[in-house]
């Protein structure tokens, strides 16, 4: 597994680790400028960080779209110049181009000629929410109508009272798809839920939150020894069996995911007083658990996904798990935890330098094979600003409140520890 001392000050208490995390953020700002469209939205880019051709550099998802906003917001706060363009283009294209005047929601994707795929996503909707509460942090002029309005969506088609989570996906005009219900889905409306309580005050939205982790994690991670199943029916029954598209919905469990659960989990915990001590256990216990079973101990990174027995189905390593595993780290360590997390840090980070670094156009290679190697075979080029740049600047914040908060509040010490 190699050698990862923990002797002297943690990392992020050393100034020099700060810039860094600061400098490789700012490289990943400049990185994704190229990608704005002035026709609408934001190019895909490929390996050398150039808008990608054919008909995948024509697509625009909402996913894409709504993670610049968020994204943006934060070079925003940072005090970037040209995050404002960005912002504001972001949310002009999820106003025009992704939301549905006819029949409301925000359809998956678009391109030049129109909607692509008109569906209505959970997924999706999280993060228009998330984009609306980012914005909305910014002061960004629309960011309240954007809120109002993805909130009563979220309120009335997707939000399933009685489960205390969301449903999965409609047509365009509101018909279900299906019975599945998902994590992942779940787990980024977790996210923008508590973003959306940071931006209004509406307890609501943390209620909501907690209802979400208190099904897929309380019930399912735990019952499950800590690992989080991905896949369910309509009255919330895990699906071992069920294997759909590899980006979102892969076979097996996540070990990413379980490691992303584990930092909104603390973020979680903080938000409602710390009065719901499950939380702070949970997450450790899933951080734990899934560095034990997902960590390739010979090569180093984490394997995309297990089979239910653990041993590895996807053994490719893609960038966003060590994106998690390092804000994991970092909110397990500096919300009581020990030398451990300190640990996992900075051996998270040891392996990203060595071989998700793109040293020489920039940014992080998105997939490694076996082999370290880079390769594109589930995703094309440097397709996510997100997870990247928040592995960044998560570090920088306290673990009390989300990156966006978090930066706001500590804009004037950014290079000093907190």
């Amino acid at each position: 597994m190699g050698w990862s001392g923990t002797e002297g000050p943690d990392w992020v208490e050393r100034p020099a680790h700060r810039l860094w995390l600061l400098d490789q953020a700012r490289g990943l700002f400049d990185l994704f400028r190229p990608a704005l469209d002035p026709a609408g939205g934001f190019h895909p880019l490929d390996l050398r960080g150039q808008p990608l051709g054919g008909a995948a550099g024509r697509l625009r998802q909402i996913h894409d779209t709504t993670r610049m906003v968020h994204c943006y917001t934060l070079a925003r706060e940072l005090g970037l110049p040209g995050a404002d363009r960005m912002i504001d283009h972001g949310m002009q294209t999820l106003w025009s181009r992704h939301r549905d005047p006819r029949h409301g929601g925000y359809v998956w994707s678009f391109d030049p000629d129109g909607p692509v795929n008109a569906t209505k996503q959970a997924y999706g909707h999280a993060f228009v929410l998330l984009a609306a509460a980012s914005a909305r942090v910014a002061g960004h002029p629309d960011a309240d109508r954007l809120l109002a309005d993805v909130g009563e969506v979220i309120r009335h088609r997707f939000w399933d009272a009685a489960a205390g989570a969301s449903r999965e996906e409609f047509t365009e005009d509101w018909h279900p798809l299906g019975p599945y219900r998902g994590q992942n889905s779940n787990m980024h409306l977790t996210e923008a839920l508590m973003a959306a309580f940071e931006a209004t005050g509406d307890a609501e939205w943390l209620g909501m939150a907690e209802r979400i982790a208190r099904l897929l994690i309380d019930r399912h991670a735990r019952a499950e020894h800590w690992r989080v199943p991905e896949h369910y029916d309509a009255d919330w029954r895990v699906d071992r069996d069920y294997a759909g598209d590899p980006m979102f919905r892969p076979a097996g469990t996540t070990p990413g995911h379980a490691l992303e659960w584990s930092r909104l989990l603390v973020q979680l915990w903080h938000l409602g007083g710390q009065r719901e001590s499950w939380l702070r256990e949970a997450a450790e216990a899933l951080f734990l658990r899934t560095v034990e079973i997902g960590w390739d101990r010979r090569a180093g990174g984490f394997y995309y996904t297990l089979h239910w027995s653990d041993r590895p189905d996807r053994e490719d390593r893609f960038w966003w798990p060590c994106a998690e595993g390092i804000g994991a780290a970092h909110v397990l360590r500096h919300s009581g935890g020990d030398a451990r997390f300190e640990g996992w840090y900075r051996r998270i980070w040891d392996f990203v330098a060595d071989h998700f670094l793109d040293r020489t156009h920039g940014g992080w290679f998105a997939e490694l094979d076996g082999d370290l190697r880079p390769v594109e075979r589930v995703f094309r080029g440097k397709p996510d600003l997100y997870h990247a740049v928040q592995a960044c600047l998560i570090p920088l914040v306290p673990p009390t409140a989300s990156v966006t908060r978090g930066l706001r509040a500590a804009s004037r010490s950014l290079l000093a520890a907190h």
